[in-house]
């Protein structure tokens, strides 16, 4: 049987037809985000069983988590041959789906407990993903190449994203792949709702404009609420020297984050006063950390500063070698340490001992603090020392991935109850890289933490 009925909306008709990007490349993944009702899901699978009714399609269709086959998008695809009127074209089994002459076929998987049974799945043609916003680095790059060797075959994504920090905004919406096209889809390209629905989503807007803005026009947001440092709050600093028009300039500290091969990078943040003007970041192998070292140091002015570098691991050896040179502005900052100021008080009869279980925690907290207020400050008109505010020039280089990497850490708590920082390994988890951008900026910024002597730097730390 066949069906002339319509379902598919007509706004996204380009997006599924294109097979060819503007520069000439072949589609070969579609990425379709935006709030709820937008009839993102409920196309994709008009869409899917569309192509799988007119020629032979193998779709992989996963998800985060399938306990059961109803949890997977079976269920939409079920009624979309039903809307059709294509009931006898396809065998619909309790685990997947088939038509009965062309051999299509639908196969449905949670990626969570199944990702190596994915890994080895041969011959797909369309990996379609749901609820994408979920989506890690490493389910993504398992998968990719499974779908990917197979000529013609598309990867397609619907989601709604939740946090502009997460892998899945970033990779599949902010830098996506060549061939990938994104469409953005929200209700109000949605023909086939009723006006009840309309006048709901109107009264929600009217109830929480924020979280409505989120669900139905599909803006992530910008703050994870774990977060010790918020993404709004990095989006203030920006350029704040400017917007406050204050002369927030002075004092030369660099951060230094140290490494010496593998994935993680070099980083150095050169601050002049409050505001953060220049990033270097730069690999290197095992035996390069002396040219690592200068280089670091190099970014300090010919009239002086300090630099600020983290003595852990291969850090180590960094004084050592800066004191060979005859370089003499420089000081450890060890993560670890115990904090600086001890007795003095974080808040009212809160001595710093008493908040943090290290200098990490206190350094984090220390900038967090002070890009509030800077917050606050642009945002609000708030009255603050130059001293209490931090500003970002724009002209940083990897200024986006540094407010990514400043707002992934999570507070966490030692056994004493003590602030802490989430610790590196966990952080590496859910963002799938180090924060080395963001571990320089920090030591960058506290120049104020490190122990001094007779009024210079400690350079013994």
């Amino acid at each position: 049987m066949t069906s002339t009925k319509a379902t598919l909306n007509p706004a996204l008709k380009p997006f599924w037809t294109t097979r060819k990007l503007p520069d000439g490349t072949p589609v070969s993944m579609r990425v379709l985000h935006g709030g709820r009702m937008s009839s993102k899901s409920h196309d994709a699978a008009g869409m899917a069983i569309a192509r799988a009714n007119h020629h032979k399609e193998l779709f992989l269709c996963t998800r985060m988590y399938q306990n059961k086959i109803e949890d997977s998008v079976y269920t939409l695809l079920k009624d979309k041959i039903a809307y059709f009127e294509l009931e006898d074209n396809f065998n619909i089994f309790a685990n997947s789906i088939e038509h009965k002459t062309n051999g299509s076929m639908f196969k449905f998987y949670g990626i969570a407990r199944n990702i190596e049974e994915i890994k080895s799945f041969e011959g797909a043609t369309v990996w379609w993903n749901e609820e994408s916003q979920s989506l890690t680095k490493k389910m993504f790059t398992t998968i990719r190449p499974t779908i990917m060797r197979n000529d013609g075959a598309e990867m397609w994504f619907t989601m709604n994203g939740q946090i502009v920090s997460d892998y899945s905004w970033q990779r599949l919406v902010e830098a996506p792949p060549k061939g990938a096209l994104v469409r953005k889809i929200n209700y109000d390209e949605n023909q086939f709702l009723s006006e009840s629905a309309l006048r709901d989503i109107a009264e929600e807007f009217d109830e929480d404009y924020e979280l409505a803005d989120h669900v139905y026009n599909g803006i992530p947001y910008a703050d994870d609420d774990q977060s010790i440092i918020k993404r709004s709050w990095v989006n203030a600093c920006v350029d704040a020297h400017h917007k406050l028009q204050l002369d927030m300039n002075g004092a030369i500290c660099a951060g230094y984050d140290v490494a010496d091969s593998g994935a993680d990078r070099n980083c150095v943040t050169v601050f002049n006063g409050a505001v953060a003007m220049v990033m270097d970041a730069w690999k290197a192998g095992e035996d390069e950390l002396e040219r690592s070292s200068v280089r670091a140091y190099k970014h300090l002015s010919d009239s002086g500063g300090i630099l600020s570098y983290d003595s852990i691991g291969v850090g180590a050896g960094v004084g050592s070698i800066l004191k060979g040179k005859g370089y003499k502005n420089y000081s450890k900052f060890n993560a670890a340490a115990e904090v600086f100021n001890p007795t003095r008080e974080y808040s009212p009869k809160i001595t710093n001992k008493k908040k943090f279980e290290n200098l990490k925690a206190q350094a984090w907290r220390d900038v967090a603090d002070r890009m509030r207020n800077t917050f606050n400050a642009v945002t609000k008109g708030m009255k603050y020392d130059i001293s209490e505010l931090i500003s970002i020039s724009s002209d940083l280089k990897g200024l986006e991935e540094l407010k990514s990497e400043l707002s992934a850490p999570r507070a966490d708590y030692s056994k004493r109850g003590l602030d802490m920082v989430e610790s590196k390994k966990e952080v590496k988890k859910r963002i799938e890289k180090s924060h080395d951008l963001a571990d320089s900026f920090i030591m960058g910024a506290c120049p104020h933490l490190v122990k001094r002597q007779s009024g210079r730097l400690n350079i013994d730390g």
